[in-house]
C-alpha cells in the first residue's frame, strides 16, 4: 500500500496544478498511472536472477468520452505517465527491452471511467528525451544548449524579477546533462545547495530567483503516436530499455 500511495502521490503533484480545472470529476489521471502500475506487477517475469523483465509498450484502452477529456492534455499527460513507469520501474529494479511508449485509445465497448491495457515487450533504441518543467509548463531540450532567464534572448524566458536576463544554462550531449550559472545577480541552487557549474542528474532541482526547474530524462520509444484518432477503431500493440 505504501507503494502505491507514493506512486499516485507523485502523478497527483504533477498533474494537479495543469489539470485540475479539466479533472473535477470523472476519470482521473491518477487512475491511469495506478492501472499501468499494477500492469507491470502484474506482467513482470523473472529472465535471470538480476533482471525483471517488464512490457515497455502500453495501449490504454478508454471510453470516448474519457478519451477526449485526456486527448485534450496532449504529450503533457503521456510525458508524466511515462515518467511515472519508468520510476516504478526503478523502484522495483524492473527492466525493459526498449524505450517505453504508452498510446492511448477510444474503445466504443468500454463505459465512462473504465480502463483496459493491453501491454508487450518489443525490443528497441531508447529514445532519451530530457525536459525542463518549469511553472507548470514542459519545456523539451531540443539543442546542445538551452539558456533560461529574463530577458527575450533566452531560449526560455521566466518573467521573474528575481532572476538575471541570462541566468543559467543547461547544456545536453545526448546522454548526460550539465547546469551552469551564467554569472547570475542572485546565483542558483542545485539541490538546494550553490552551484556555478555541476552534472545534473535526471529529477534534479534548480532554483533561481523565485522559479524552481525540475530536470527530468524520459526513456521513451519514438516514432509512435501517443493517441489515437478519434475515429480509429482500438489500437492494440503488436510488439522490450534496461
Amino acid at each position: 500500500m505504501g507503494l502505491l500511495d507514493n506512486f499516485e502521490k507523485g502523478l497527483e503533484r504533477a498533474v494537479n496544478g495543469a489539470f485540475a480545472k479539466t479533472f473535477k470529476s470523472g476519470l482521473q489521471p491518477v487512475e491511469i498511472a495506478s492501472a499501468l502500475r499494477r500492469e507491470l506487477d502484474t506482467k513482470a517475469a523473472v529472465v535471470a536472477r538480476d533482471r525483471i523483465l517488464v512490457p515497455n509498450k502500453f495501449s490504454v484502452r478508454l471510453s470516448h468520452l474519457d478519451f477526449e477529456r485526456m486527448a485534450g492534455l496532449g504529450q503533457t499527460l503521456t510525458d508524466e505517465l511515462t515518467q511515472q513507469v519508468q520510476q516504478h520501474a526503478t523502484t522495483q529494479r524492473y527492466s525493459f527491452a526498449g524505450g517505453i511508449s504508452i498510446l492511448l485509445a477510444p474503445d466504443p465497448t468500454l463505459g465512462q471511467g473504465m480502463i483496459e491495457i493491453d501491454s508487450v515487450n518489443v525490443k528497441g533504441t531508447v529514445a532519451w528525451t530530457p525536459v525542463l518543467d518549469i511553472a507548470g509548463k514542459r519545456y523539451p531540450i531540443t539543442h546542445s544548449r538551452t539558456v533560461i532567464g529574463r530577458g527575450s534572448d533566452a531560449d526560455i524566458t521566466v518573467d521573474d524579477t528575481g532572476i538575471s536576463r541570462r541566468h543559467v544554462e543547461i547544456l545536453w550531449d545526448g546522454t548526460r546533462a550539465q547546469v551552469n550559472d551564467l554569472g547570475s545577480t542572485n546565483g542558483s541552487l542545485l539541490n538546494g545547495a550553490p552551484v556555478s557549474r555541476a552534472p545534473l542528474a535526471p529529477d534534479s532541482v534548480i532554483d533561481i530567483g523565485r522559479t524552481r526547474i525540475q530536470f527530468r530524462v524520459l526513456a521513451q520509444s519514438a516514432d509512435v503516436d501517443q493517441f489515437a484518432d478519434l475515429r480509429a477503431e482500438p489500437r492494440h500493440p503488436d510488439g522490450d530499455l534496461r
